[in-house]
């Protein structure tokens, strides 16, 4: 039960994301939309480092293999899968559906959607993989380190719930079906951690692989979606900047302090 509740954490950041919709009166504004994608980048990328490659290496040292090589193969095989996923789909960038008329508006929607939907695969990968290491015990990883970094997925995950439900509501959508596609954006977390979980505890052997591997995914998101949007618009806006800093050292605090 413990474990299916921290799995859970991240959608719940989803989910109250969403629900913002029903609270904000007018579309959120850009600049707010740089610092929390800003910050969701922050959070990630720390993520990649202390709750996933830093155990993976350890782990890998601890089962007599050289340490460096599962991280640098897992990684490497989480950008070049997700890079060729993202291959097979269009680049789902608000931006992009810039026509105007019912049609373009439903095809905005479903892009936004997917993006922010396929984006979600790893880190409910990280979060299977971080909670498989704890309950198989010796691996590096507690419990409490698990529960970081769904807390800190889950905080990131807010404002990506809140980037889907609030330019949907601005569409003529209401506001409960902007909630609803919001949410449902983060449901593949706690799907693909079970998952995750469900496959990695019978291959101790390839975790290190499997810890890497999330974290390219990861930080694949972060070069291939998340930065691209905040360099759009004003050159001289810092405010991305400033959100990947605020992220980055608080889920920093969390994994170390808790982990």
């Amino acid at each position: 039960m413990c474990v299916l509740l921290g799995l859970m954490i991240p959608f719940l950041g989803t989910a109250l994301g969403s629900a913002m919709v029903f609270f904000i009166k007018n579309k959120m504004s850009s600049g707010l939309q740089k610092l929390l994608l800003g910050f969701a980048s922050g959070v990630m990328i720390a993520a990649s480092v202390w709750s996933l490659l830093i155990p993976a290496i350890s782990l890998a040292g601890e089962q007599g293999k050289v340490a460096w090589v599962p991280a640098t193969v897992g990684f490497l095989l989480g950008i070049l899968f997700f890079l060729a996923l993202n291959g097979m789909m269009p680049h789902l960038r608000i931006e992009s559906a810039g026509v105007l008329g019912a049609q373009a508006k439903s095809r905005k929607r479903t892009m936004l959607v997917l993006a922010v939907t396929l984006h979600n695969i790893p880190e409910g990968m990280a979060v299977g993989v971080t909670f498989a290491g704890a309950m198989i015990g010796d691996m590096g990883i507690t419990m409490a380190g698990a529960f970081a970094l769904a807390l800190g997925i889950a905080i990131q995950n807010f404002p990506e719930g809140a980037i889907i439900s609030l330019p949907l509501c601005s569409e003529d959508i209401s506001k409960m079906r902007a909630f609803f596609y919001g949410a449902m954006s983060g449901i593949v977390e706690p799907l693909g951690a079970v998952i995750t979980i469900l496959f990695t505890r019978h291959v101790v052997s390839v975790l290190p692989y499997f810890l890497s591997f999330a974290a390219g995914a990861m930080l694949y998101v972060v070069v291939e979606e998340l930065i691209p949007e905040l360099k759009q618009g004003e050159e001289d806006d810092s405010r991305g900047t400033i959100g990947v800093a605020v992220g980055f050292a608080l889920m920093m605090i969390l994994d170390v302090a808790l982990g």
